[in-house]
C-alpha cells in the first residue's frame, strides 16, 4: 500500500469512526456527510469522495460496528472447546463489552432496532441481517453445548438465545439509564442462574 492509498484508508476509517460516534449519540438517521465533515475538519466533497453517499456511510457504520462486536465477543471465544466453555466465554465477553463499550457509548444493535423497527428499506435490512447472523452463530454455539451433553437434550436454542439477549438488554438499560455500577455483576449472576436451569 503506497503512502497516498494508506492516507486515504486512514481518512476513511476516521470518517466511519466519526459517523459511528454520531449514530451512537443521536441515531443512524443523524448521520450526514456535512455533520461528519464538520467533526473532522474536512470538506463535504472530501467525505463523499471516500465513502460515497449518506446511505453508503450509514451502511459502513453498521458493518463496522458488526465487525468490532464479533471481533471482541465471538472470534476469541472460538479458541475455547465446543460446548459450555465456548458459550460461557461468549456470554462473559458480551457482558464485558456491554460494560466497557456499550454502557459508555450506546449499542447500535439495540438503538438501531428501535430506530428502524417500523421502517422498511436497505438500512433496516442490513441491520436485520447483522443481528440475525449474530443470533444464528449464538444458536449454533448452544446446539454444540447440547451435542456435547452439557445442556439438556430438550433445550430450545432459540429460547435460550432470546433469554441471553434479554440479560444483555437489561444490563444495558440498568447501566446507561439507571447508572447502576453493578449492572455487569448482576448480569453475570443472572446468566449463571439461567445456565443452571439448562444444564444436563
Amino acid at each position: 500500500m503506497d503512502a497516498k492509498t494508506q492516507k486515504s484508508e486512514l481518512t476513511r476509517a476516521a470518517i466511519v469512526g466519526a459517523a459511528m460516534h454520531l449514530a451512537l449519540a443521536e441515531g443512524l438517521e443523524a448521520i450526514s456527510l456535512q455533520a461528519v465533515a464538520s467533526r473532522l475538519g474536512l470538506s463535504k466533497s472530501g467525505v463523499f469522495s471516500r465513502v460515497g453517499s449518506r446511505e453508503a456511510l450509514q451502511k459502513a457504520v453498521i458493518e463496522e460496528y458488526g465487525r468490532g462486536f464479533l471481533a471482541e465477543v465471538f472470534v476469541p471465544a472460538m479458541q475455547k472447546p465446543k460446548g459450555l466453555p465456548r458459550l460461557n466465554d461468549i456470554v462473559a465477553r458480551w457482558i464485558a463489552r456491554t460494560r466497557d463499550v456499550e454502557a459508555q457509548n450506546g449499542c447500535l444493535y439495540v438503538a438501531g432496532a428501535f430506530e428502524f423497527d417500523d421502517r422498511e428499506g436497505e438500512l433496516r435490512d442490513l441491520l436485520f441481517d447483522e443481528i440475525t447472523r449474530w443470533r444464528a452463530a449464538l444458536r449454533r454455539t448452544v446446539l454444540q453445548a447440547v451435542e456435547t451433553g452439557e445442556l439438556q437434550v430438550d433445550t430450545d436454542p432459540a429460547q435460550l438465545v432470546s433469554e441471553i439477549n434479554g440479560i444483555m438488554m437489561n444490563q444495558l438499560h440498568d447501566a446507561r439509564f439507571l447508572r447502576d455500577g453493578h449492572a455487569a455483576e448482576r448480569a453475570g449472576q443472572t446468566w449463571q442462574r439461567l445456565l443452571s436451569s439448562y444444564r444436563a
